[in-house]
């Protein structure tokens, strides 16, 4: 049989060497390291366009993990697992699940994709709070055109929605559990969907491009538009997350530190269900979590009788359990999250931060002698972290 002209695989090709240059020419990259980073972040980047570019389509939605440990974007948190499903506005669909005993678990209608001009206006976003759960903790909960007096359990979807996105989150990783959820379109479930032909697969590629392309553009814009016109070394008080949930507020910042130098981080013990600290590359990713402590949430972080908690950000070992590793990285990002909060968090609750020398760590520390960690403790924190992590990843 004649092979297609121009051949399939054509335009993501020429995506994915767009996207090569993009990176190679990324005006952060210091060194080797960066660089090799940057080609990492792009290999994860191809493996997940390819594998949405598949799940695409409204007619049979499901649920697929949005962001992971090996296909990072927008900086993505550690203690969360993202799902999501495509939907379009003018069908149902009837989304059924077991709560989890995770601290979390949050949905957002999203209205558009992620370009690199924009993000995504939040349709509809909410926590379990607003479902029936049952005794079991089973529930359900429908999306779907405007209706008069729609029941409790019924959410409309706004002119444009897109997605169904999905966020189960964290504290204890080796104790929480995560739950089951499940999507059916209400008007082809016990259907098939068509299967795909040459000009479908043709239109997948393209997609995927055109995918590929935008998450670069997009995630490389990200830092511009709200961390790098703020002071290097520094946080904000928390504000509502741009394009985030509703019941989410964070603290952010980008830090730029030599190898003698440390961040000094203090935020008081938050009554939110929730409060995660995490340090991102300017690829706009997640540190390597699982092997090294490259985050601390609620749960996680030591907190010294005053009740507040102190980090401090470095390269070298401060030898203290709080201690987030920038794993040899002088750039990068800093955020806080304050989750599944009922009221604002204000700016007393925020952090506070100071740039010290690495040999003045202990004089800024009060309780640091409480707060020291030896290397055998050291390595059981990173080993119930790899476990945690290997648990919460399996099926």
């Amino acid at each position: 049989m004649e092979q297609p002209n121009p051949p399939l695989t054509e335009p993501f090709l020429a995506a994915v060497a767009e996207s090569e240059k993009l990176v190679a020419d990324a005006d952060f990259i210091r060194d080797e390291a960066d660089l090799a980073e940057g080609y990492d972040y792009l290999q994860g980047s191809i493996a997940a366009v390819l594998q949405l570019s598949r799940a695409h389509g409204t007619s049979h939605p499901y649920f697929v993990s949005s962001t992971g440990p090996y296909t990072k974007m927008g900086l993505d948190n550690p203690d969360t697992l993202y799902y999501h499903a495509t939907i379009e506005p003018g069908a149902e669909y009837l989304v059924t699940g077991v709560r989890g005993s995770t601290v979390d678990l949050s949905f957002q209608v999203l209205q558009g994709n992620y370009t690199a001009a924009s993000v995504p206006g939040g349709e509809d976003a909410f926590d379990d709070r607003r479902l029936e759960i049952a005794a079991d903790g089973s529930y359900a909960l429908r999306f779907g055109p405007p209706i008069d007096n729609p029941p409790s359990n019924y959410f409309p979807l706004g002119e444009g929605a897109s997605m169904l996105a999905v966020r189960e989150v964290y504290g204890d990783w080796n104790a929480e559990q995560k739950g089951k959820i499940r999507i059916e379109r209400v008007d082809t479930v016990g259907t098939a969907p068509a299967e795909p032909d040459v000009a479908r697969l043709r239109k997948r590629y393209q997609a995927a491009g055109r995918m590929l392309v935008t998450r670069m553009h997009t995630w490389f814009n990200f830092p511009k538009w709200f961390y790098l016109d703020l002071p290097v070394n520094t946080l904000t008080e928390p504000r509502l997350t741009p394009g985030g949930l509703s019941t989410q507020y964070s603290s952010v910042g980008h830090f730029d530190l030599a190898p003698d130098q440390a961040l000094v981080i203090t935020v008081p013990k938050s009554d939110a269900p929730y409060m995660g600290f995490q340090l991102g590359s300017r690829w706009y990713i997640s540190l390597d979590y699982v092997n090294h402590q490259t985050s601390l949430n609620h749960a996680q972080a030591q907190v010294d009788p005053d009740g507040m908690i102190r980090m401090v950000v470095s390269a070298s070992n401060p030898g203290i359990a709080n201690w987030i590793e920038t794993t040899g990285r002088s750039l990068g990002i800093l955020q806080f999250r304050w989750q599944r909060v009922d009221r604002p968090v204000t700016p007393a609750e925020g952090p506070t931060i100071e740039l010290v020398p690495v040999d003045k760590v202990a004089e800024r520390l009060p309780y640091f002698e409480r707060n020291r960690i030896d290397a055998h403790g050291w390595q059981e924190r990173i080993a119930a972290r790899q476990r945690g992590f290997a648990e919460r990843m399996l099926g």
